[in-house]
Formats: C-alpha cells, sequence, structure tokens
C-alpha cells in the first residue's frame, strides 16, 4: 500500500512538473521576447520614386493567402493575454515591419496595417485575405538621431517566417499563431472576436465563422508541427533573413505534392534590395533566374499563394487545367512597372552627415583599383532596356558561405506524381530546351520551379485574359524562364550600397567598413533587430540590446568569411590586397556617393 501511494504521489509531482514545464513555453510562445519600438520623430522619404509609385508598391496585392487566413481576421485578431490588437501599428512594429509616426487607416490601408500588408479577393469568392506583398520584404529603413530614413526597394529587417515554437521568441509567425490559437479556444475572445468580424450577421454566420477560422488554424498548426518534428530549418534566420529556395520547394514540392521531398533549408539569405534589379541579366544571389514574371510568381508562392497540382480526387491536374492558382499576373506586373522607376537612395547629408569629397575622390580611385573588375557590370542594349551582365564569382573563389549555392545545385525532388510529358515541356518557353528526356524523380529545385511556373503563369494568363499581345511585356522584355544552377554568387552594382547592411548574401557581414576587413577583423558574433544606423561604418549597429537577436557566425550557413581584402595569395575567398584603415574609410566615403548625384561634385 505504502509503495502504492509512494507511486502515485510521484506521478502527481510528475504531473506538476510537465504541467509547470508546459505553462512556461506556453506562455513564452503566446509572449515572444521582442525588442522595444519607439516611433521615429519623422520618417524621411528619399527621392526614389512619386508617392504614387509607393503607394501602388506598398498596397497593391500579388496574390498570397497566409493560409487561409481573412484580412478582417487579421485586424480583429488579440494579443493572448489582452484585448490589445495584434494588428496595431505599434505592436507589429516589434517585428520589423515598418509603419509611420501617427500612421492612420487609408483607402488602400484600411486595417492600418504596415507597409506590403494589403488584401485581395479571389474571382468568385466574397472573401478578402490578408495578403503578404513584396514591399513587406524589400522596403528597409535607418534609424539616427531619433529621425528615420526609408530605403524604398531595400532590405527589410523583420522577423518574418517562422511559426515553429521557441523560447526564444520574437518571430511574426509564432506569435501569429499564439493569438490564433487563443481566439479560437479562449470563448470570452471567440465571441468578441466574431462580434467584431461579422457586425449584424453575428448571429446567423457565428458558427460558419468558427469552422472556417479552425480550418484556416489547423493549416498553420500543421505546418508548425511539421517544420518541427522534421527540423526543416536548423538555422534560425532571423531579422532580415529567410531561406527562400528552401521554403518555396518545401511548399511546393512538399507540401503540395510528397512528404518524400521535404529537404532541410539551413542557408537562409538576405532579401535583397531592388533598385535596377530589372536590367539585371539574371537575378536570384545564385544568377538562377530570368523572366521577371516567373521570378515574381515564384516570390509570391513562396509568401503564400495558393496552388493545386491535383484535383478533388487526388489525381494529377492535365493539359489546360494545369495549375489554378490565386496569382493575381497584372497586380505582379503592375508591380514590377513600378520597380523600373525606382531610384537607387541617393545620400541625405542633412540627416547623415556630409561628405568628405576629397576622401571620397581618393576612394574613388580605391574603387577602380579593387573593386570595379567585379561590381562594374558589362551593358548591352536589349529590347526596350539595357542589359547589365553581372559578374558571377565561383564560391570556391570568394569564399562565401556556399549553403544557399550548394543547396540549390544539389537538391533533388521527385515530381512524378505531375505526370509531366516531355513533349508537354518542350512546349513551355523554359531555356534551355532539354537535350535528352528529364528524370521527374530526380529534378533539381531551380529546373522544377521553372516548369511549375510557366504552367501557372499560362493558367493565371489564361484566367486573366491575358492576349497573346500582351505577353511579351507581361513576361518582362518578351524574355524566356531561364534557368541556371551556378555554384556562385552575383557581384551586382553598388549604387545605393551603404542603405543595405548586413552584407554578403546571408547577412553575416554587419558593416561596409567590416566587409573591406579579413575576417579575423569581423565581428564573430552581433546583434541584429535594430535599425539604428552607424553612418561611419555603413550598416546597423551591433552592440546588445534587450531581446535583440545574436547572430552567430559559425553556425551553418551563416559564415562570415571570403571577400577578404588581405594578405596573401589571392583566391579561396582572398579578393584583393590588405587594405589599409585609412583606405578603407576612403572606400566607404566614395561608396556613399557612388551613383548617386553627389559623385558628380567630387574633386
Amino acid at each position: 500500500m505504502f509503495i502504492l501511494r509512494l507511486f502515485l504521489r510521484l506521478l502527481a509531482l510528475i504531473a506538476v512538473l510537465l504541467g509547470l514545464a508546459l505553462a512556461v513555453v506556453l506562455y513564452y510562445v503566446a509572449n515572444p521576447k521582442l525588442p522595444a519600438w519607439s516611433p521615429a520623430q519623422q520618417v524621411h522619404y528619399l527621392e526614389q520614386w512619386s508617392a504614387v509609385d509607393r503607394e501602388t508598391y506598398y498596397f497593391t496585392p500579388q496574390g498570397t493567402q497566409v493560409k487561409g487566413l481573412r484580412y478582417d481576421w487579421f485586424t480583429a485578431l488579440e494579443l493572448p493575454f489582452s484585448q490589445q490588437r495584434f494588428a496595431a501599428p505599434e505592436y507589429l512594429a516589434r517585428f520589423g515591419f515598418l509603419v509611420d509616426p501617427g500612421q492612420k487607416p487609408s483607402p488602400n490601408n484600411p486595417g492600418n496595417l504596415p507597409a506590403g500588408f494589403t488584401r485581395h479577393q479571389n474571382a468568385g469568392s466574397p472573401d478578402v485575405f490578408l495578403d503578404i506583398t513584396c514591399a513587406a520584404c524589400h522596403t528597409g529603413e535607418l534609424r539616427f538621431k531619433g529621425q528615420a530614413v526609408r530605403i524604398d526597394g531595400g532590405s527589410a529587417q523583420h522577423v518574418l517566417p517562422s511559426s515553429v515554437p521557441t523560447l526564444k521568441g520574437g518571430s511574426f509567425g509564432q506569435a501569429l499563431v499564439a493569438s490564433l490559437v487563443s481566439t479560437y479556444y479562449n470563448p470570452w475572445k471567440f465571441e468578441r472576436f466574431a462580434r467584431n468580424v461579422l457586425g449584424q450577421d453575428y448571429e446567423t454566420r457565428h458558427k460558419q465563422l468558427r469552422k472556417e477560422f479552425k480550418a484556416s488554424l489547423d493549416t498553420f498548426l500543421k505546418v508548425a508541427w511539421n517544420d518541427t518534428h522534421r527540423g526543416l530549418y536548423p538555422t534560425e534566420e532571423g531579422p532580415g533573413r529567410t531561406d527562400a529556395f528552401g521554403r518555396i520547394a518545401n511548399a511546393s514540392f512538399g507540401d503540395a505534392i510528397s512528404p518524400d521531398n521535404y529537404r532541410v533549408a539551413n542557408a537562409p539569405v538576405d532579401y535583397p534590395q531592388l533598385w535596377d534589379m530589372w536590367t539585371f541579366e539574371w537575378v536570384q544571389w545564385n544568377g538562377s533566374a530570368k523572366q521577371p514574371m516567373a521570378r515574381n510568381i515564384g516570390e509570391a508562392l513562396g509568401v503564400g499563394a495558393t496552388l493545386n497540382f491535383f484535383d478533388q480526387n487526388g489525381q494529377p491536374l492535365m493539359g489546360d487545367a494545369r495549375y489554378p492558382s490565386s496569382v493575381r499576373v497584372r497586380d505582379l506586373h503592375l508591380i514590377e512597372e513600378t520597380l523600373q522607376r525606382l531610384s537607387p537612395p541617393a545620400w541625405p547629408e542633412d540627416l547623415l552627415g556630409a561628405i568628405d569629397k576629397p576622401l571620397a575622390a581618393k576612394g574613388r580611385t580605391l574603387f577602380a583599383e579593387n573593386c570595379a573588375d567585379c561590381h562594374v557590370p558589362r551593358t548591352t542594349q536589349g529590347e526596350g532596356r539595357y542589359v547589365q551582365h553581372l559578374k558571377m564569382l565561383p564560391v570556391d573563389d570568394i569564399g562565401t558561405d556556399p549553403g544557399a549555392a550548394n543547396n540549390i545545385a544539389d537538391h533533388r525532388f521527385d515530381l512524378t506524381a505531375l505526370q509531366w510529358k516531355q513533349a508537354e515541356l518542350e512546349k513551355l518557353d523554359v531555356e534551355p530546351k532539354p537535350v535528352e528526356p528529364l528524370d521527374l524523380s530526380k529534378m533539381s529545385v531551380a529546373t522544377g520551379l521553372a516548369y511549375v511556373t510557366a504552367f501557372v503563369r499560362d493558367r493565371a494568363y489564361q484566367d486573366a485574359s491575358v492576349t497573346p499581345a500582351e505577353r511579351p511585356e507581361m513576361d518582362g522584355f518578351g524574355l524566356p524562364i531561364g534557368v541556371r544552377e551556378l555554384r556562385s554568387y552575383k557581384a551586382r552594382p553598388l549604387a545605393g550600397v551603404w542603405a543595405t547592411a548586413p552584407f554578403l548574401h546571408n547577412g553575416s557581414v554587419p558593416s561596409i567598413y567590416q566587409l573591406l576587413s579579413p575576417q579575423d577583423e569581423r565581428a564573430t558574433t552581433f546583434y541584429k533587430g535594430t535599425f539604428e544606423y552607424d553612418p561611419g561604418h555603413l550598416g546597423y549597429r551591433t552592440e546588445a540590446f534587450a531581446n535583440g537577436f545574436l547572430f552567430d557566425t559559425r553556425i551553418t550557413g551563416n559564415h562570415n568569411s571570403g571577400h577578404e581584402f588581405r594578405a596573401g595569395k589571392l583566391g579561396n575567398g582572398v579578393i584583393g590586397r590588405w587594405l589599409q584603415p585609412q583606405e578603407r574609410w576612403a572606400l566607404l566615403e566614395y561608396l556613399k556617393v557612388l551613383g548617386g548625384p553627389l559623385e558628380a561634385q567630387l574633386p
């Protein structure tokens, strides 16, 4: 009897401890550790484009649906342990999303949400979905002495993608799931939520709302569980990064086709700046894509546009039935046209300090000697544009973290369930054309996505009544869907580079000064998540702050090697001679004005 009582007490103690552990986990999942946020005194917009273009870019939908989440649901959600709105600008700003001081609702932004948060309605559907656009990830901001400088088309520094629960917290996805869970399972919260969303229709529609809300929540939870127990994203992305190709491949080939297609994505990359991108012959960090429309469709699919490969009976869609999606090709084309008018940001002397013109002139000479060979591309005149042929640098030469390039080149996926026929693939405008039958059981991510986006584009053009005469312009300069799989990274032009911290494709070097320094002079760890700018070193400030993200360059995918200026034989990451500190300062001063109006004023 005594042993039985002891055993029961032990079980009770274990249950209490497990309950306490669960409570701690739930508390930190529901209360992500976010940096503090205070509004800037003023947001200064540089003369990169017009106010109309900016509004178009910020709030034109592209067809993403964020796992079935409706726009009015999102704006009505509360935080788990209070009645504060989840979508309040001051709360979303803590994740790194961009809002203005005193921001108010507008016709294009009725929910008073950050840049890049908008809404769309699919044809034939009454539902209005939350649509996160490219502006959310490709708009930057710098803070200096209480003032904010908006960098349109720049690199975002938010923590967006992960919904995997961690005690570390800080992710928008994780916090959103916590609010969705608390809303569904807390009857008082759901009552307030339903009355807010439905208004006078509450009595007739609240049961249907609960059913639809649960379906969206289940999708979020399924993805979070799947990502967690499979360990798909072991390298924490943190502010301003995502493993873009890895996430698109896992969504398109794993979620939608077969669990056997899931691949570990451990090579996050920064969100690149977008100005002048429309002139590049090849885009993506590894130079793997060519056609603007296909590139934009891939981006929309990665952020959450719906895509159906199979019919209701699980059979692969064939012929003209391939592949219905929520992608909005006319809106994507409008965004692309708007970006063609975007100028690189010009250094604002009144906000960030005057240019030392004699020092910048010395930097101009050093740039010609040490940087121009890679970063001043050859240009030619193409149809409707001038084309910049960017230099592709093999990973063994440039020496930077090879993870992203190697994953894209090495990962293979089984797409046989889609039952593509070789003759069908050869008719698509994907280049290069296959010279032998493709093995659908071993498709690379770049090739597989090229064919997927070709099918999606053709169906979306059909649904949007795009005429044959319109197609070349919609595609972008009549370009085919080119595909390459290089173990290389591109060296892009450096106009406006001062506004694009951190640096290298994986954001592992916090400032340009460190980028011009040998690896042993670079920070091994530094903090990310602040907008505070260092106009001397040209990067965000990196000292510790409350709930900042500690970036560790020793972790897989985070290495800060390569692109070194140091003594020794060139190659294996050494790209130039050692630069004296005063030479680095001169180069920095020149990079502030490169490609801008102040460059013409140099002696």
